[in-house]
C-alpha cells in the first residue's frame, strides 16, 4: 500500500529566542507526532529526519543498511555539501571494509589507555592558558584565550603540527564548517587545509618526529594521500568540536548556578559524570552525520527508498524523554553515559577519548582558579555561532 506523504519540510535550524542551549523547537513536536519526517534536501533529493533515540540509534549502528558514502549523501542543511562528491582518500567517510581498514590505523592512537597517558601534557596546557588568563585580566574573551588554545594545542602536539600555523587552520576550519558556503567556498576550504596537511606528511615521510602525521606517513599500508586525508580528519575535529564544548559548557554551567554549585563542591568526584551529561545536553553537532539507505526499508510505516537520504537528529534523540529522564533539564547527577553526542557504531567519533580528557581536565581547572567567574556580557547578547556545523558561541565574553 502506498503511503500519502505531507509536503516535505526543511530541516529545523532556528533555536528559539533565548534558549542558545535547546535544540531547535520545532524537534520536540516532530519527535511526538512525526519521528519519521520528510524533509527536503538541498540538492533535491528525498530525505527524512529521524528525532527518537531509538531510530537514530538503530541507524547509526546498521551501517550495512545505511551508507555514510559520500557519494550517496547530501548534506541537510544549506549548499555547502549539495553536490554529491566522493569521499577523497583518507577519508572516513566510507563503508567497510574501507572504513575499517583506516580507522585501524587510528584506533590504538586514541584508545583510552593511551589518551590517558597525555594528562599531564594536556595539564601543562591548561595551566599555561589560565596563567594567561590571569595576565591578560578580566574581562577576557575565553574562546580566544582558553577554549580555541587548550585543543589546538593539543593536536598540534598529537599530529607534529606546528602551532605557530594555528590561525591558518583554524580559520580554514571555519569556514569548512560554515553552512551556507558556495560549493567553491567550501572547496577552497578543503584543498587549503588538504594542501596545508600534505605538505607536512611529505616532509615527515623523509624526516620523520614523534607524533601521529609521521606515523601515518611512514605507514607502508597507506598512501601519503590516505595519510594526508586522516592528519586532516583529526586536525580539523581535533580542535573545532571541543573548543566548542568547552566554551558552551562554561556558559551553560553559568546559567544553571545549582549545577555550577554541585561541580564546585566536588569537582573530582563529579567531573566525569557532569562531562556526560553536558555532552548529552548540548549535543553540538548540527545534523551533517546524514546516511543513504542502499534498500528499500522501513522505518515507523514510512517507506525509505533505496537512495533516499536519512538524517539522524542527534540533539533530538539526546532529548528524547523516552530514554532520558526530564531531558531538557540539565543535571550533572545523572548517568547519561548512552548519549549519542559521539554518535554511534563503525563512525562513532575515533577522538572521543581525548575530547572526553580534556574537558575533565579544563573545566574544574578554570572554574577553581576563577572562583568568582561570571559572563561579561548579558546572557541574551552572547552570539550564538548558529550558522556553523559546529554549535557553540562566536566569543564568550567572562569577567571574575
Amino acid at each position: 500500500m502506498s503511503q500519502t506523504l505531507p509536503e516535505r519540510r526543511s530541516v529545523p535550524i532556528q533555536r528559539a529566542k533565548g534558549c542558545p542551549f535547546d535544540p531547535p523547537p520545532e524537534l520536540k513536536e516532530l519527535r511526538e507526532k512525526e519521528p519519521v519526517c520528510p524533509v527536503a534536501m538541498p540538492d533535491g533529493t528525498d530525505g527524512w529526519l529521524l528525532t527518537s533515540y531509538d531510530d537514530v540509534y538503530a541507524t547509526l549502528r546498521n551501517h550495512e543498511t545505511f551508507s555514510s558514502r559520500s557519494e550517496l549523501r547530501t548534506s541537510p542543511i544549506g549548499t555547502m555539501l549539495s553536490a554529491r562528491r566522493p569521499a577523497g582518500p583518507g577519508n572516513l567517510s566510507v563503508d567497510p571494509p574501507d572504513h575499517t581498514r583506516l580507522r585501524r590505523k587510528l584506533q590504538g592512537r586514541f584508545n583510552t589507555k593511551r589518551v590517558a597517558r597525555l594528562a599531564d601534557a594536556i595539564t601543562r596546557i591548561v595551566d599555561e592558558r589560565l596563567d594567561e588568563m590571569e595576565r591578560v585580566g578580566s574581562p577576557v574573551d575565553l574562546v580566544e584565550t582558553y577554549a580555541l588554545p587548550i585543543p589546538s594545542l593539543v593536536i598540534c602536539e598529537l599530529l607534529g603540527v606546528p602551532y605557530a600555523d594555528h590561525a591558518e587552520f583554524q580559520s580554514r576550519t571555519a569556514a569548512l564548517l560554515k553552512m551556507g558556503s558556495t560549493p567553491e567556498e567550501y572547496a577552497a576550504a578543503n584543498q587549503g587545509i588538504l594542501d596545508f596537511v600534505h605538505n607536512l606528511a611529505r616532509q615527515k615521510r623523509d624526516h620523520p618526529t614523534d607524533d601521529i602525521l609521521s606515523e601515518l606517513a611512514q605507514d607502508e599500508d597507506l598512501s601519503l594521500e590516505e595519510a594526508t586525508g586522516l592528519g586532516m580528519g583529526l586536525l580539523v575535529a581535533g580542535h573545532e568540536t571541543t573548543a566548542n564544548m568547552i566554551t558552551l559548557s562554561t556558559f551553560a554551567l553559568l546559567q544553571h548556578p545549582g549545577q555550577l554549585a554541585l561541580l564546585r563542591e566536588d569537582p573530582a568526584g563529579r567531573i566525569d559524570k557532569a562531562v556526560e551529561e553536558l555532552l548529552r545536553y548540548l549535543t553540538i553537532p548540527q545534523y551533517g552525520l546524514e546516511r543513504a539507505a542502499l534498500e528499500d526499508v522501513e522505518i515507523r510505516g514510512r517507506q525509505i527508498k533505496k537512495g533516499d537520504v536519512v538524517v539522524p537528529a542527534l540533539f533530538a534523540a539526546n532529548r528524547d524523554p523516552e530514554r532520558f529522564e526530564n531531558p531538557d533539564t540539565l543535571d550533572i547527577t545523572r548517568s547519561a553515559t548512552a548519549h549519542l553526542a559521539f554518535g554511534f557504531g563503525v563512525h562513532q567519533c575515533v577522538g572521543q577519548q581525548l575530547a572526553r580528557v580534556e574537558l575533565r581536565i579544563a573545566l574544574p581547572a578554570l572554574l577553581e582558579r576563577f572562583p568568582t567567574l561570571r559572563l561579561g556580557a548579558p546572557a541574551d547578547e552572547i552570539e550564538m555561532r548558529t550558522n556553523s556545523f559546529v554549535y557553540g558561541v562566536t566569543a564568550l565574553p567572562v569577567a571574575w
